[in-house]
C-alpha cells in the first residue's frame, strides 16, 4: 500500500475504534489533504526541471494577464475616484448637420453655461470648464503650466473637498476675483508641502493670484488622456468682455459636468436640459440663427474611457491567449508526467489506492506550480508596471491610478487557482483511465501509450498552433498597418525643423502694437540665428491633434441637400511659415509682406478644401466669407493652394483647411491665440535649419529670453519627434501585441518539441524495430516531420479561422489595411507551420539515431 494509503487507514481506524483520539471527520480530511501536500511537494522538488519549466511558464502568462488587468482595471473597470461617481453626468450639445467629435458633440457656448445651469432642474449641482494654460512666475523659474478654468457648480458636482483651505465662492467668480486653488503634486513639488502656502501670492501670467486651497492627493480634473496635460491649478471661470460678445455664441470650445439629483435619470436630465436648449436657440443673435442645437445627458465615466475601450479589450484578448497557451503547455506537461508514472499509477490503484487520493494529489500538484507561478507572477507583473508605466501611450487617461491593488492581487490569486484546476483535471482524468493490468504485463517496457492519451496530446497540440497563430495574425495586422502609417505624406518635409509654444501674458502684452513688436522682432532674430534657413509664427503646429472648426460662406457654391455645415480649420501665420515647414505650394503663391492690413484680405487653402468646394477648378481668386450668412463679414480671395498637411497623427483623415496672415487681422497683426484664451497671445515658433534640430533647442530659448527673460518655452523639439509623438499610442500597440504574439508564438514552440518529444521517446522501441527490419533513417525523420506537420497543419486551418474572425476586433485598430489581409494571413500561416515543423525537427533527428541494439536491450 503506498504511504498516502498507509496514512489514510491510520487515520480512519483511529477515528472508528479508538476513542482516545477524538479527531473529526473534517480534521481527518485535512490531516490527508496535509499530508497529500507534503508527498506532491517532494515529488515536485524531486523534479526540478518541470517545476521550473511549469512556474516560470505560468509567472509569465498570469505575470503579463495581471499587468494588463491592472491598466484596464484602472482605466475601463474602476469607478471614476469622486463619491457616487455613476451620477456624474456630462452636459453637451450636438448641431445639426456637424459630424465631429465622439457622438458629435461639439462641447457648449458661454450663453449655454449660464442658461443650462440656471434653467435646468436635473442636476443638485452643475457647472462649466475650460482648459487654459498659465506663465507661472513667482516662485521659482517660470514655467509653462496647465490648468483649468471652472465655474462655482464644479467641485460641487464632483463631490470633493480640499484638504486645505475652501473652494472659491460665485461672488469670486462673477467679480473676477483672481484666486486659485493648487493641485496636490504642485503643493508638494512647487510650494514644498508648505502647510502655510494659503494666503501666498503667485503670478500667472503675470498677474498675482492668491492660493486660496490644495485638493487632496490623487485629484484629478479633467480627467484627460495622459499625464502630460494634466491641470496644475485650477481658477474661477470669470467670463471675459470678449466671451460675453454676441460672436462668442459660437464658440463651443467650453465643457459641463453636473451630478444629477437623487431620483433623476440621465434621460429625464437629458429631457430637462432640451427644454433649456430650444431656449438658448430662440436667443441666438442673426449672426448664427440657423444653428440648431440639441442637448446630450451621458456619464462622465463613458466620456472618459471611449477613446481607450477598443485598446484595451484588445491588449487583454492578447495577453489572454498568452495565458491560454501557458495553460496548454502545463496541461501538456503534466500530461507527460502523469503517463510516464503510469506503472506507479497503476501499481498504486492495484494495491487499493483509492482514485479521488490520486485525483486529489494530481489537483493539489497543479495547484502547487500554479499558485506559485501566480505569486512569482504577481512580482513582474509590479515589475512590470513600475517599469512601463512612463511608456504607457498618452491616450489612456487615469494613468496615475494603474497599480496593484487588492481587485488586482485577488485577481491574480484566483487566476492562479483556475489555471491550476484546469490545466489538472484533464491530465489527472487521462491518467486515471490506466488499464492497470496492460501497464503490469507490459513491466517495464516502454511501449506506445493508448489512443486516448495520444489523442489528446494532438489536441494540445492543434490547439497551442491555432492559439498562437491567431495571435501573430494580429501581430502582423499592426505591423503591416503601421508600416502604412509610416509611409503616410505628413504635408511637409519635417527634416531639420525646429519647434516651440509660446504665450505673452496678457497684462505686459495687453495692447495689440505691444504683440506685433514682440513678434517681429522675434521673427527678426530668428532668421538670424546661425543656420536658420526660413522662420515663421503659427497658431497651430501640426500633429499637435488640436484643431478649431470655423463656418464659412464659398461664393457661388450652392451645397447638396442634407450637407453639413461649412466648416474648415484656420490656422493664422507670420513671416516663412510654408518655407520653414517645407509646405509645398500647389497653385498660386505664399504670403508676402503687401499682405498687411488695409490691403486685400487673402487666404491660403488646403488641397482638400480646394477639391472640395471647387472640383476641377483652379481656386486661385475664388472668394469666402467667414461665419455664418446673417454675419455679411467681408470677403476673402484665395491667393494659393498648398498641399494637405496632417493636423493630428497620420492615420488621422485630412481636414479643410485655409490660412490667413496674422497682418491682415482686423484688430491689428500678431495675435495669433483666441481672444477667449486666458494665454493671451502667443503660438507656435517653427525654423528651418541646416543643423540638427536638438541643436537649436538652446539657441531659441535665448533668442526668446533675450527679448523676455520671464518668457518661458514649452514644448521644444523637432518636428520628426513631434511626428513620433503622434505615432506612439499607434506604436505602442503594435510593440505590445507583438511582444505577446512572440511569447505566445514561443511557448506554442516549445509545448510543441515538449509534447513530439515525449511522443518520440515512448515510440523508441517501435522505432528501433523499424530500423533493425531496415528502414532508412530518413524515413525515420520523415515519420515524426509528417506527424508533427499533420498536428500543424491541422492547427493552421482551425487557427486561420479563428484568426478571421478575431480580426474583426482590431478593425477600429488598423489603418489602411483589411482585418481580412490576405498577405498577413498566409505569412502567418506558413511562419506558425514552419516554426511547428522546426519544434519536431530536433526529436525526429534524435528517433533517427536511436540504437536498435541498445533500445530493445533497455526493453
Amino acid at each position: 500500500m503506498s504511504a498516502s494509503g498507509l496514512g489514510i487507514a491510520t487515520a480512519r481506524r483511529r477515528y472508528a475504534g479508538n476513542r482516545l483520539y477524538p479527531d473529526s471527520y473534517e480534521a481527518i480530511h485535512m490531516q490527508k489533504i496535509l499530508f497529500d501536500l507534503r508527498l506532491v511537494l517532494r515529488q515536485l522538488v524531486k523534479s526540478p526541471g518541470f517545476s521550473v519549466t511549469a512556474v516560470l511558464m505560468l509567472a509569465f502568462g498570469i505575470g503579463a494577464t495581471t499587468a494588463v488587468f491592472s491598466v484596464v482595471e484602472a482605466v475601463l473597470l474602476r469607478p471614476l475616484p469622486f463619491p457616487e461617481s455613476d451620477r456624474i453626468m456630462v452636459l453637451a450639445d450636438r448641431i445639426a448637420g456637424v459630424n465631429v467629435g465622439p457622438n458629435n458633440e461639439v462641447g457648449v457656448t458661454v450663453p449655454d453655461i449660464k442658461a443650462y445651469t440656471r434653467g435646468t432642474h436635473g442636476f443638485s449641482a452643475l457647472g462649466g470648464y475650460q482648459g487654459t494654460g498659465f506663465e507661472l512666475s513667482g516662485n521659482g523659474e517660470p514655467a509653462q503650466i496647465n490648468a483649468t478654468r471652472l465655474t462655482t457648480g464644479i467641485f460641487p458636482a464632483l463631490g470633493v473637498q480640499p484638504i486645505l483651505g475652501r473652494f472659491f465662492s460665485a461672488d469670486e467668480d462673477e467679480k473676477h476675483q483672481q484666486v486659485t486653488l493648487l493641485s496636490y503634486g504642485a503643493w508638494v513639488n512647487r510650494f514644498h508641502s508648505d502647510s502655510k502656502v494659503l494666503g501666498t501670492k503667485i503670478l500667472l501670467n503675470r498677474k498675482p493670484y492668491i492660493v486660496i486651497g490644495v485638493m487632496p492627493k490623487g485629484f484629478e480634473f479633467p480627467l484627460v488622456p495622459g499625464q502630460i496635460n494634466r491641470s496644475e491649478l485650477w481658477v474661477p471661470m470669470s467670463f471675459t468682455e470678449g466671451e460675453l460678445a454676441p460672436v462668442a455664441a459660437a464658440n463651443f470650445s467650453y465643457h459641463m459636468v453636473g451630478r444629477l439629483k437623487p431620483g433623476s435619470s440621465a434621460k429625464q436630465a437629458e429631457a430637462d436640459a432640451e427644454v433649456v436648449a430650444q431656449e438658448i436657440m430662440r436667443g441666438y443673435p442673426a449672426m448664427i440663427a440657423n444653428l440648431r442645437i440639441s442637448s446630450v445627458v451621458r456619464p462622465l465615466q463613458e466620456e472618459t474611457i471611449e477613446q481607450s475601450r477598443s485598446l484595451l479589450r484588445t491588449l487583454f484578448l492578447a495577453v489572454a491567449v498568452v495565458l491560454l497557451i501557458a495553460c496548454v503547455n502545463l496541461a501538456g506537461l503534466m500530461l507527460v508526467r502523469a503517463l510516464r508514472r503510469q506503472r506507479d499509477i497503476a501499481l498504486r490503484l492495484a494495491v487499493g489506492a483509492r482514485t479521488s487520493a490520486l485525483l486529489r494529489e494530481a489537483i493539489l500538484e497543479s495547484l502547487a506550480l500554479s499558485l506559485t507561478g501566480g505569486l512569482l507572477g504577481l512580482g513582474l507583473a509590479a515589475l512590470a508596471l513600475a517599469i512601463g508605466r512612463s511608456v504607457l501611450p498618452e491616450s489612456l487617461p487615469r494613468v496615475s491610478e494603474i497599480g496593484l491593488d487588492w481587485w488586482v492581487v485577488a485577481f491574480a490569486v484566483v487566476l492562479g487557482v483556475l489555471t491550476g484546476l484546469l490545466c489538472g483535471l484533464a491530465p489527472a482524468f487521462a491518467a486515471l483511465r490506466t488499464d492497470v493490468i496492460g501497464v503490469l504485463k507490459e513491466g517495464g517496457r516502454s511501449g506506445t501509450v493508448s489512443g486516448a492519451h495520444a489523442r489528446l496530446r494532438s489536441a494540445l497540440v492543434i490547439a497551442e498552433i491555432a492559439i498562437a497563430l491567431v495571435l501573430l495574425t494580429a501581430s502582423g495586422l499592426l505591423l503591416r498597418s503601421f508600416e502604412k502609417m509610416r509611409e503616410v505624406n505628413p504635408g511637409y518635409r519635417p527634416d531639420h525643423v525646429a519647434a516651440a509654444s509660446y504665450g505673452l501674458p496678457q497684462r505686459q502684452y495687453a495692447k495689440q502694437a505691444q504683440i506685433d513688436t514682440f513678434n517681429r522682432e522675434l521673427l527678426d532674430r530668428l532668421k538670424l540665428m546661425p543656420g536658420v534657413t526660413a522662420a515663421g509664427l503659427t497658431s497651430l503646429l501640426p500633429t499637435g491633434g488640436s484643431n478649431n472648426n470655423q463656418t464659412f460662406v464659398v461664393d457661388g457654391y450652392t451645397p447638396p441637400k442634407g450637407a453639413d455645415m461649412n466648416l474648415a480649420t484656420v490656422t493664422h501665420v507670420i513671416g516663412d511659415f510654408f518655407p520653414a515647414m517645407g509646405i509645398p505650394l500647389e497653385r498660386g503663391r505664399y504670403f508676402t509682406p503687401d499682405d498687411r492690413a488695409g490691403k486685400q484680405l487673402v487666404m491660403i487653402v488646403n488641397h482638400r478644401m480646394a477639391e472640395h468646394y471647387w472640383p476641377g477648378q483652379d481656386p486661385i481668386g475664388k472668394r469666402v466669407r467667414i461665419g455664418t450668412p446673417e454675419m455679411q463679414t467681408p470677403w476673402i480671395t484665395v491667393v494659393g493652394e498648398v498641399a494637405d498637411v496632417k493636423l493630428a497623427s497620420p492615420d488621422q483623415p485630412v481636414v479643410a483647411q485655409y490660412y490667413e496672415p496674422v497682418d491682415q487681422e482686423e484688430e491689428g497683426a500678431g495675435a495669433l491665440a483666441s481672444p477667449t484664451d486666458l494665454n493671451g497671445n502667443g503660438g507656435y515658433i517653427v525654423v528651418r535649419t541646416t543643423m540638427p534640430p536638438v541643436q537649436m533647442e538652446n539657441a531659441i530659448r535665448a533668442t526668446v529670453r533675450g527679448l523676455d527673460p520671464l518668457l518661458p518655452l514649452t514644448r521644444v523639439q523637432s518636428m520628426d519627434e513631434a511626428i513620433a509623438l503622434s505615432e506612439a499610442p499607434r506604436r505602442f500597440n503594435t510593440v505590445l501585441i507583438s511582444s505577446f504574439a512572440f511569447a505566445a508564438v514561443l511557448l506554442a514552440v516549445l509545448g510543441i518539441y515538449s509534447i513530439i518529444a515525449f511522443s518520440v521517446a515512448s515510440r523508441v522501441q517501435e522505432m528501433a524495430i523499424r530500423v533493425a527490419l531496415g528502414s532508412q533513417r530518413s524515413a525515420i525523420v520523415s515519420l515524426v516531420l509528417g506527424s508533427g506537420a499533420k498536428l500543424a497543419g491541422i492547427g493552421c486551418l482551425i487557427g486561420l479561422g479563428g484568426a478571421a474572425a478575431a480580426s474583426t476586433l482590431l478593425r477600429s485598430l488598423l489603418f489602411d489595411v483589411s482585418p481580412f489581409d490576405p498577405l498577413v494571413l498566409t505569412l502567418a500561416a506558413v511562419g506558425v507551420l514552419m516554426l511547428a515543423v522546426l519544434a519536431s525537427s530536433l526529436p525526429a533527428l534524435r528517433a533517427a539515431t536511436v540504437s536498435p541494439v541498445a533500445a530493445l536491450r533497455g526493453e
